[in-house]
Formats: structure tokens, C-alpha cells, sequence
């Protein structure tokens, strides 16, 4: 089978290719023509490359005229939050520009794919206590550019599923974590942090934000089996929650990864690094998507963090780096 992976080179993308190529799948995938292939080096000879901006529909539009992809996983997107206040229209112009583009590309070349949109559990925005957990009915209250990104995008691939006839789905994943997370995330951005207090280049202390939110994390790679199983098993045009069903705080995973490192550091809170968090608590519900799949998370949160922290000591070079992070 012919598999399409817009941004391959991304953090989710590249647990998804090796998913699938451990599958015995065909993957093409789009970069960035100025993006790392640093996630993918392990096999990157495996993955059919293409230097692809999906801001640009005539590159879109032959990129897939030359994949001809039986299945797409569009994960493609601009997805730090802070950057989308900052510049809300290159958010736009990535996440549902860019997404008009990949299906504006499938009906001009008549091609019939399956396509799973990755949008986001922040679409849920402002949820109150009273509406835990978060089931797909829960309304939509995006706060900030990058969620009402997510959700028109949403809507785009739900139209076009109607309107086109093409086997179209649609996940809204929460945290997520694991090796190859970018450190401005906050658990690899602890890791990082902790890594380079064990090789000495920071003085034995840790720089943080808010520890108090509670968020629901599942494993990378607990999520791109999710993807996989529910764009092949799962019903065309609708909408799936991924998610652990559990949360924990942010000042909890600190405390796990501190532990498992098992060195002595001071919690230094910054406000740079400080955000006014605008809903104390988020926890998903994942019954629809076991009910259409079988899916269900099987990584142990501590054995993900326990993975995250090996991933920066391997990459000692990059967390040795952080002098300041």
C-alpha cells in the first residue's frame, strides 16, 4: 500500500513512518525544505522524500499527482501555541491553508484516498470541571490562534468528506510525549534540562513554568497506532478523542522524571516560563475509538518518560547544549 505522511520528519510523523514501515508499508512523506531529516535518520532511505511547503498548492498538487497515495496521514502543521499568538495568519496559512491545498490536490487528480486529519484536543479550548471527561459531544470553545486553526481545518476535512465522498476521519489527540519531542514541550524540555544537569553543563537546578495544571499524556507511539487503526477501522467523517483517560499535573511528571534520574536539583520558577493557564484540568475519554478499533493505550507514562530521558542522553550534544533553556 502507497502511504502519504505530511510532515514524515516531525515528531509524531516519524513514529508513524516506522509504525508503518515495520508494517511492510510504502511511505512517501513531505519536509520542509529547510527541515531536519534528524528524526527519520534511522531510515530515512526507506522514506520517499518530498522538500514540500504545503502553503504552496502547485507543489501539493504535484507532489500527490506523483504518490498517488492509497492513504494520507495529514499531520502536517504549525503547533506551539505561543507562535500562533504571535503570528496567527502563517498558523492559518499552515494549518487550514495547507489543508485546503492537500484536498483541492485530491480532487483535481480524481485520486480516492483514505485521509486522517490530525487536529487537536485543544479544539475543546475552555473546559469547565463539570464537563470531565472529555467526550467528542463536548462543545468547542478554541482560546487561542492555533485551536481555531485546528478546528477549521476540521470542518474543511469534514466537508470535503461529505462533499467529495472521500473516506475522511478525523482524531483530536491530547499530550502526547516520547523520544524525538521538540524541548519546547514540556516534558522533553524537562529531560533536556535534567540531561544536562547529569553532564554538568548547568548549575543542578531546573527552570520551570506553572506546575500545577493537570493534563492527560499518552505515549507517541501509542498514539500513531491509534492513527493507524482509526483511519482503516474507523468511520468515515467522524471524530475520535485519543487520549489515556487519566491526568496528572505538570509538577508530577517533573517529580517522575526527577526520580528517575535520581539526581538533587532546585525548582526555579520563571515567569518567562509562566503562562496563565485557563482550564486547571484536561482528561479525555477514548470510548469511541475503542468501540471502533479495539484501541486502547498500553505505554506506562513512567515508562515513556523513562524512553525521553534515555532519548536526550543519547543526544547528549543537543541537551549538553542547553545552558539556558
Amino acid at each position: 500500500m502507497k502511504i502519504l505522511i505530511t510532515g514524515v520528519a516531525g515528531f509524531a510523523g516519524s513514529h508513524l513512518a516506522e509504525l508503518l514501515l515495520n508494517d511492510g508499508e510504502e511511505i512517501a512523506g513531505t519536509v520542509l525544505p529547510d527541515e531536519s531529516l534528524r528524526n527519520i535518520q534511522t531510515f530515512t532511505s526507506r522514506v520517499r522524500q518530498f522538500r514540500c511547503d504545503l502553503r504552496d498548492a502547485d507543489a501539493v498538487s504535484a507532489m500527490m499527482a506523483q504518490v498517488k497515495p492509497d492513504e494520507v496521514y495529514h499531520l502536517a502543521a504549525l503547533a506551539f501555541i505561543p507562535d500562533s499568538v504571535v503570528d496567527p495568519r502563517l498558523t492559518f496559512d499552515t494549518n487550514l491553508y495547507g489543508t485546503l491545498n492537500l484536498f483541492e490536490a485530491v480532487k483535481k487528480l480524481g485520486l480516492r484516498p483514505r485521509i486522517l486529519f490530525v487536529g487537536s484536543a485543544d479544539e475543546y479550548g475552555l473546559v469547565g470541571k463539570g464537563e470531565l471527561p472529555i467526550t467528542e459531544e463536548n462543545p468547542l470553545r478554541p482560546a487561542n490562534p492555533y485551536s481555531v486553526s485546528k478546528v477549521s481545518a476540521s470542518m474543511l476535512a469534514y466537508q470535503y468528506g461529505l462533499s467529495r465522498r472521500i473516506h475522511v476521519v478525523r482524531v483530536r489527540p491530547f499530550n502526547h510525549t516520547g523520544p524525538r519531542q521538540s524541548p519546547r514541550f514540556v516534558c522533553s524540555d524537562f529531560a533536556r534540562q535534567i540531561v544536562a544537569v547529569e553532564r554538568r553543563r548547568r548549575p543542578p537546578e531546573i527552570s520551570v513554568g506553572n506546575l500545577t495544571p493537570k493534563r492527560d499524556f499518552s505515549d507517541v507511539r501509542d498514539v500513531v497506532r491509534a492513527y493507524r487503526d482509526v483511519l482503516r477501522r474507523g468511520q468515515s467523517c467522524e471524530v475520535y478523542n485519543i487520549c489515556s483517560g487519566k491526568s496528572a499535573a505538570v509538577g508530577e511528571i517533573l517529580d517522575m522524571l526527577v526520580s528517575l534520574s535520581g539526581t538533587k536539583l532546585r525548582i526555579v520558577e520563571r515567569s518567562d516560563r509562566t503562562r496563565k493557564s485557563d482550564v486547571d484540568e484536561i482528561r479525555g475519554d477514548f470510548t469511541r475509538i475503542e468501540r471502533a478499533t479495539g484501541w486502547r493505550p498500553e505505554i506506562p507514562l513512567e515508562d515513556t518518560l523513562k524512553d525521553l530521558i534515555e532519548y536526550w542522553r543519547e543526544n547528549n550534544e543537543e541537551a549538553i547544549s542547553c545552558q539556558e533553556c
